[in-house]
């Protein structure tokens, strides 16, 4: 049988009518749920991967914080407003299952439904993805969340926590800025510290991430404290515990100024690591849900008829937007058609017996610009 071009089934249906003629369930949940399917109240979403705690969000009909793992509720066809403390940081987001930071910035989040075409020839998000991360003002409003997490570094397997003291700092802090935070500014300027340090870098200078009682959240010693001080005697057994000398002073005055955080503690790779690794997370939980039923197919040479392969979801129908396949070896297997309605791939054995092929599809399922790779290995037998 002769190979056919790639195409999809002569006729298709407008996806806009088809998409009337379905109802579609609601998507909601954490990453370990496709969907609540809960049609009576709103449904759940996150933002990241691994979440981003401490967020006032506001829709049309909620407000509240997000969650300690970064969830938030909403109602299909409603968009975020999303602040730290008094700090804006996005609206008009459009609210879903999962709100990454790429989607805070409307410049960014237009492009994210237009996919790049891999070295297969094949629609990925991935390459997009990672062309935009490279954003100076995604940069900075992701380094500006890294810097607010609780703890210092920001560990792998844990989202960020943005704690009420670290808020209630913050706000305090804003109205003595130089200047209002801006994430659109390049980043030197963004980051500048010495003599005149950025409004971001006043703001983390004011805030103190250990208990309020905490020695590195009080004023250090000044240089004239120091120097008033005495020093402390040769003879140990002449100190007097109650009383902090010259020494102790200054290493006093140099532990809480090292406690003092500042943007260059984050730097841009650090970001870019992130982001990259709560985008994968997405994309791999998005990919779990859909399967092929076998992942390798044999069929006897002679056996050259039309088959097919669907993809499926698990809970549900496959309901996709879109869908791609292509055959690693068009001299063993070849690729008939397939289509986004039906879910499906068809495709014919062209070669000899010992022949095989992997069938690569890359499909978009419905309410999400992330599309999903899945390969059934087809062999050639006598």
């Amino acid at each position: 049988m002769a190979a056919v071009h790639l195409a999809r089934p002569l006729f298709t249906l407008p996806r806009a009518f088809i998409a009337a003629l379905i109802v579609v369930p609601l998507l909601s949940g954490c990453l370990d749920s496709d969907s609540n399917n809960n049609n009576d109240g709103p449904s759940t979403g996150t933002i990241n991967a691994l979440g981003v705690s401490g967020l006032s969000y506001q829709t049309a009909s909620q407000s509240n914080k997000t969650d300690t793992k970064g969830q938030f509720l909403y109602y299909p066809g409603e968009t975020l407003r999303l602040k730290v403390g008094n700090l804006l940081l996005a609206e008009d987001v459009p609210a879903q299952e999962w709100v990454t930071l790429l989607e805070f910035l409307p410049e960014v989040r237009s492009q994210l439904t237009t996919p790049a075409v891999d070295a297969e020839g094949l629609s990925t998000h991935k390459i997009t993805e990672q062309q935009l991360i490279t954003n100076v003002s995604l940069t900075n409003l992701t380094r500006f969340l890294m810097s607010l997490n609780w703890s210092e570094n920001l560990r792998e397997g844990k989202g960020i926590d943005i704690r009420d003291r670290v808020i209630q700092q913050l706000n305090a802090a804003l109205p003595n800025l130089s200047s209002p935070i801006d994430f659109r500014v390049s980043e030197a300027e963004f980051n500048a510290t010495g003599a005149s340090p950025s409004p971001a870098n006043q703001l983390l200078t004011s805030i103190c991430f250990y208990p309020p009682d905490d020695e590195l959240c009080k004023a250090p010693p000044s240089e004239k404290d120091i120097e008033d001080a005495d020093e402390r005697p040769e003879n140990e057994e002449d100190w007097d515990p109650n009383y902090e000398y010259k020494e102790d002073l200054r290493n006093k005055r140099q532990r809480i100024l090292d406690s003092v955080r500042s943007m260059e503690d984050v730097d841009a790779e650090d970001a870019r690591l992130y982001l990259t690794r709560e985008l994968d997370s997405i994309s791999t939980t998005i990919g779990n849900r859909y399967y092929l039923e076998n992942h390798v197919a044999k069929h006897s040479a002679s056996d050259t008829g039309i088959k097919r392969f669907e993809i499926r979801r698990i809970g549900g129908s496959a309901e996709l937007a879109d869908i791609e396949a292509i055959t690693t070896r068009p001299q063993d297997v070849g690729v008939h058609s397939f289509s986004w309605q039906t879910a499906d791939v068809e495709y014919f054995v062209d070669g000899p017996a010992g022949g095989e092929s992997e069938l690569v599809t890359s499909f978009l399922p419905e309410s999400t610009y992330r599309w999903v790779r899945k390969a059934l290995r087809v062999v050639i037998t006598p």
